[in-house]
């Protein structure tokens, strides 16, 4: 028979509410992913009979070495939203640069009306960013980032922009190789 599993809310907390940095802490799942539920949306969708509710989630899933993914799941209840999410994000995972903890350059994502400006930072000066995009920039693994925000601060278009401005990063040696020259060279 299957064991009865107690989640954390049922061994750490006897049924009081959670704390910011239990909710925030990455979730590992079974392939060695970091999943991260950024939000979860109410939706009413208005129609002759009345207003039939669902629910959004977003959710973000890496490895930590630099592969990363984003779903958006919707279903009438939340676990179900969560779960349909974290299928899409798992199909969506795409590889980005980078160096030494950080990003190899500066670069701007832009989506919507969101443009996010990502800057490289130094050994130790940890994830400077806010809300959705500290959640791609952590399970992505970039441990030195920079960011600032402008326009729209929608969680959808802020992952979106970060993701978009993540994958326009190269390394040097990508250049190279595209160019036939050496890294040195370049």
């Amino acid at each position: 028979m299957a064991e009865e599993v107690k989640t954390k809310k049922d061994a750490n907390n006897n049924g009081r509410r959670e704390g910011r940095k239990d909710r925030e802490r990455p979730v590992k799942i079974d392939d060695g992913l970091d999943k991260r539920l950024v939000s979860v949306r109410r939706v009413t969708k208005v129609v002759k009979g009345g207003r039939t509710m669902r629910f959004s989630a977003l959710v973000v899933i890496g490895d930590g070495k630099g592969n990363v993914g984003m779903g958006i799941g919707k279903a009438g209840e939340v676990p179900i939203a969560i779960d349909k999410a974290t299928v899409v994000a798992k199909k969506n995972m795409q590889k980005i640069s980078i160096v030494e903890g950080t990003i190899p350059h500066q670069t701007t994502g832009k989506f919507g009306t969101t443009s996010i400006l990502m800057l490289p930072a130094e050994q130790g000066h940890g994830v400077i960013a806010g809300g959705a995009a500290r959640a791609v920039l952590e399970v992505a693994g970039v441990k030195d980032i920079v960011t600032k925000i402008h326009g729209s601060t929608n969680g959808i278009n802020v992952v979106k922009a970060t993701m978009n401005g993540l994958l326009s990063l190269k390394t040097r040696e990508e250049i190279a190789a595209r160019r036939g020259k050496k890294p040195e060279e370049i």
